[in-house]
């Protein structure tokens, strides 16, 4: 078995047997999209009086770090949107994400993209009104982290919405101290899956994770220009969902 199965049928393992907690996280998700499609369509109906039309004929999104779109497919099959961009790092990932949206009534891209370069590249193009992020920006250092927040407040329209669904640190909790008690949380909580995917994750999140505390990264998106909500937290105050909306 290569690599991008091997690690692919431990996430899988993962989402399946709903160790991250990702049904609350998704239910989480398609209730803060369904707010902001009612909040849109009622402005436009208050701008355009009683002959408005129903729907949002300009709502594009971007799902920075899209994976398979086992989860998400179906609510995106159901989001009246114009355009939807997935990106991901792995491009073995892509056809699958293709493959698990199937059909749609709008224009559907899947690009093998870092998000730092998406937020880079490209400014001064027309904004998008969704962003959407799963588990992808926990790998970024703060620094990069501010410099993403900064860069995507310039690609995202002002009354757009920002969805970040990660995991972060508690307020004052150090990297080390986090790392310690998700990686006993795996061992003690995990046993559904076999020890050498358990160790393999482990191994992941020491040499790679580096998700925010909760409180400076509120901080630091304040400065970049996004007001910050907690939508949703999982019972190990590890996983959690933000709407980022900009000032």
């Amino acid at each position: 078995m290569d690599l991008f199965n091997r690690q692919w049928s431990t996430y899988r393992q993962i989402v399946d047997h709903d160790l991250m907690e990702h049904r609350a996280l998704s239910a989480e998700l398609a209730k803060a999209l369904n707010s902001y499609l009612q909040r849109r369509q009622a402005k436009a109906e208050a701008e355009a009086g009683a002959g408005a039309i129903n729907g949002n004929p300009n709502l594009a999104m971007v799902d920075l770090g899209c994976g398979d779109l086992a989860l998400l497919a179906p609510l995106l099959r159901q989001l009246p949107l114009s355009s939807y961009l997935g990106l991901d790092l792995s491009p073995q990932v892509l056809p699958l994400a293709r493959q698990a949206l199937g059909a749609v009534a709008y224009s559907c891209q899947f690009q093998q993209q870092n998000l730092i370069n998406w937020a880079e590249t490209h400014q001064g193009e027309p904004p998008v009104q969704l962003l959407h992020s799963s588990y992808a920006l926990h790998h970024l250092s703060d620094q990069a982290k501010g410099d993403f927040l900064r860069q995507a407040r310039q690609k995202i329209s002002d009354d757009g919405l920002f969805l970040w669904a990660d995991v972060f640190r508690q307020p004052g909790e150090s990297l080390a101290n986090y790392l310690h008690r998700y990686s006993q949380r795996i061992n003690s909580s995990w046993q559904v899956i076999e020890t050498s995917h358990r160790d393999a994750v482990i191994h992941h999140i020491t040499n790679f994770d580096l998700p925010a505390d909760r409180e400076q990264i509120v901080a630091i998106a304040s400065t970049c220009g996004w007001r910050w909500q907690w939508l949703w937290q999982g019972s190990q105050k590890a996983e959690a969902l933000a709407a980022l909306t900009p000032i």
